[in-house]
């Protein structure tokens, strides 16, 4: 079991179930919402439950997809497709230890001008 929260812990959750790899994202979207790189793993939507919910909100950038935040202290939580059954998790939200490890970076054609991919982790340009 995994928990987490966001900064100021007005939305908890706790995970029951696998937890996929992380990836770290440089889509223009995630680094605007979260201020840089974001950072996730995924599980299904069922192994998701909250603890505390009260100011988790949620925003369209897109058409396919929503983003879960905190509507107090602005943190950047989940990420959902419209068609699936899955939920990607912010890594930073989680308690440690997670027992994960970065395995990729996506959207890399979209990261910033101001920095650098510096590992040797796998690269997708979308």
């Amino acid at each position: 079991m995994h928990t987490g929260s966001c900064l100021c812990g007005k939305v908890a959750f706790k995970i029951v179930g696998d937890l996929t790899p992380p990836n770290a994202c440089h889509c223009g979207q995630c680094r605007r919402q979260s201020g840089h790189l974001w950072a996730s793993t995924v599980t299904h939507q069922d192994n998701l439950s909250f603890t505390a919910s009260d100011t988790l909100g949620w925003y369209r950038a897109s058409d396919i997809a929503k983003r879960g935040f905190c509507s107090a202290c602005g943190s950047f939580l989940f990420w959902q497709h419209n068609d699936e059954d899955t939920i990607a998790v912010s890594m930073g939200s989680l308690d440690e230890p997670t027992g994960l490890k970065l395995v990729r970076h996506i959207f890399v054609a979209d990261k910033g001008d101001y920095y650098d991919i510096q590992d040797d982790l796998p690269q997708r340009a979308h």
